[in-house]
């Protein structure tokens, strides 16, 4: 996998507010990442759980911790759907 690195400077401050240390913050800024950008329609489930660096089956589970559906619909979408637009 090709990848790229990115730096990032927080305050100390922010992991003892969080109650992490600095990796497990990092995992959970790249999962919390994934889910939003998977919620708002920018990232495809597969390419989401690539971000988070998770399987797909992991990364359905970790929105349903978020509260985030599983499905890209909009209630318009659904409705098309059902109706036979």
């Amino acid at each position: 996998m090709d990848t790229v690195q990115v730096s990032l400077e927080l305050p100390r401050s922010v992991f003892s507010a969080l109650r992490q240390d600095p990796l497990n913050f990092v995992a959970e800024m790249r999962l919390t990442a994934a889910v939003k950008w998977y919620e708002m329609g920018r990232l495809s489930q597969a390419k989401a759980a690539e971000v988070a660096g998770l399987s797909r089956s992991e990364f359905l589970m970790a929105l349903a911790r978020f509260g985030v559906s599983p499905f890209q619909y909009d209630s318009d979408e659904i409705v098309a759907e059902v109706v036979g637009d």
